[in-house]
């Protein structure tokens, strides 16, 4: 495997010299949150909208930002050329720094700055994924994660657990339910179509105001499409006519099984595919 670059505090390193303190709040409390920005064709996908929701973590978290949005950009496509990435992922993360012990009082953010990392992951095939061709299988679980999802922190453990559980029940993916409802993926926002009408979870505390979900939308009522959000059940998910998600990565992803039931046809559907290709259009024409 090359030798990728990263980026730690103002310097760009080697990943094998990359080093944060044991004493960071990121590693002892998840006291930080990250964004994770898509790269197609060597340019960042909706970097505005990643940088905006950053700010948004961080002021809901009073944590200090510590960079300007254009050297943020700067960075972001520094390690875009040196990594040589075409199709991948700029991943972002900030903690509230390394006060030199553990407390659980917040430091001082005049004596501890925040700790800054960044680095690429290189996905070719991003564009051209299988997966989207034949589409993701996914089971539901309980939702038991804080209360505050809105705020994109780095307390990433049930969600990974309901990968695992999805894995170890041979699907893709988990949705996670709550009150009877869909919430949102372990790791994307959850869609379902009726006839002509797109339905995903109105915005709150309760989900990630995915940057990506607020283009696909966005593109769909310019499309002429129908879109309700408000919340629906998996035997809704079950009945409907086609499936979906979207996230940073996997843009717009059909779903064609909810537990163990075909959703619609059992194949990738018109709408999820129309809104992928306008996606893709669009954000490439987009892309910084």
């Amino acid at each position: 495997m090359t030798m990728r670059t990263v980026y730690v505090n103002g310097n760009y390193l080697p990943e094998n010299e990359a080093t944060i303190s044991i004493f960071d709040r990121g590693f002892l409390m998840a006291d930080g949150v990250y964004e994770v920005t898509s790269v197609l064709d060597g340019k960042l996908i909706d970097f505005a909208g990643h940088a905006k929701r950053l700010e948004r973590s961080l002021k809901e978290l009073d944590m200090p930002h510590p960079a300007e949005l254009p050297d943020l950009l700067v960075i972001h496509r520094e390690l875009v050329r040196v990594n040589g990435i075409v199709e991948g992922l700029v991943y972002l993360q900030i903690t509230r720094g390394a006060p030199g012990d553990r407390d659980f009082a917040f430091p001082d953010p005049e004596t501890t700055a925040p700790t800054v990392v960044l680095f690429t992951q290189n996905k070719p095939g991003l564009i051209d994924s299988p997966a989207a061709r034949i589409g993701i299988k996914v089971i539901s679980v309980d939702d038991l994660r804080w209360a505050r999802r809105d705020i994109k922190t780095v307390q990433l453990l049930y969600p990974s657990m309901g990968k695992m559980i999805a894995k170890a029940a041979g699907v893709d993916d988990a949705w996670m339910v709550e009150d009877g409802h869909v919430t949102e993926g372990t790791s994307n926002n959850a869609y379902i179509v009726q006839g002509s009408t797109i339905i995903t979870r109105h915005l709150g505390n309760e989900i990630l105001h995915g940057i990506t979900r607020a283009a696909v939308l966005r593109f769909a009522r310019e499309a002429q499409m129908t879109v309700e959000e408000r919340s629906f059940t998996i035997a809704e998910a079950q009945a409907a006519d086609e499936a979906f998600i979207t996230s940073a990565s996997a843009f717009v992803m059909p779903v064609v099984e909810v537990d163990g039931q075909a959703v619609g046809t059992g194949s990738p559907g018109p709408v999820a595919a129309r809104l992928r290709e306008i996606y893709l259009e669009e954000s490439r024409k987009a892309a910084v």
